[in-house]
């Protein structure tokens, strides 16, 4: 199974959620609101070789972002994921919508052309996240709990990009319209956890299985085999990124 979007270093216990994802067989991808929280974090992820750790820069931290920039620039040779990325124009993100945007570019030209598994933060910035990931010319990149205008959808798979799904998306009806229209080969499996809750605890890396569980529904596929069509469009991501490399 896959979880391609968890923060890690907000449980309270991370090394005891690294140790549950890796004993149930979640390649998990860890990812982080700065470089210096990514930084923090490497102790969680040691010993744990399906848990693999992501550099970010959250746009909803834009105002740490200027402090951060020379480490994320010394950090992003180290590790093969990039995340969490991107811009928030909501409420809570319009006041720093510029400082978002340069930092934004600021990501996608220290990566250049590096191949590296990216997931995206795009609310309310979804136009804008597309036609920035198209002048760099990245493409492959993960839109992570994508909410945005089915148009802009529909470009993105265009483009080549793919979309990470969460319990809390399979739960509400822009979810499930959001889900019915990307295409099966560029879905993606995630918690989001700890922000992600299933009952009343935190989403951890194995809950991805309700994911699973609804898209089984959803196509008409046993749940098992929608877990393999997932590890084959993650395979997939990450054979054309080392192909890229080469």
């Amino acid at each position: 199974m896959l979880d391609c979007h968890c923060h890690l270093d907000l449980y309270s216990k991370p090394s005891a959620v690294a140790r549950r994802a890796e004993a149930a067989g979640a390649f998990t991808v860890c990812v982080s609101n700065l470089p210096s929280a990514y930084q923090h974090s490497r102790p969680y992820v040691a010993g744990h070789p399906k848990v693999r750790l992501a550099l970010g820069l959250h746009p909803l931290l834009a105002e740490q972002h200027l402090s951060e920039r020379t480490a994320f620039e010394a950090f992003a040779d180290q590790t093969s994921f990039i995340g969490e990325v991107g811009l928030d124009f909501s409420p809570e993100g319009k006041a720093t919508e510029d400082i978002q945007t340069e930092s934004f570019a600021f990501v996608l030209r220290v990566l250049g052309h590096k191949p590296k598994f990216v997931s995206i933060h795009s609310r309310r910035a979804e136009a804008r996240v597309l036609e920035m990931l198209r002048e760099a010319k990245r493409t492959s990149a993960v839109f992570h709990w994508y909410s945005g205008p089915l148009a802009v959808l529909r470009n993105a798979v265009a483009d080549g990009h793919y979309f990470s799904i969460n319990p809390a998306m399979s739960r509400t009806p822009s979810g499930h319209k959001i889900i019915a229209a990307i295409p099966k080969d560029r879905i993606l499996t995630e918690t989001d956890g700890p922000f992600v809750t299933v009952g009343r605890r935190q989403a951890e890396p194995p809950d991805v299985i309700l994911v699973e569980e609804y898209l089984g529904h959803l196509w008409q596929r046993p749940a098992l085999e929608v877990r393999q069509m997932v590890a084959d469009n993650f395979r997939r991501i990450m054979a054309t990124l080392q192909n890229h490399a080469n």
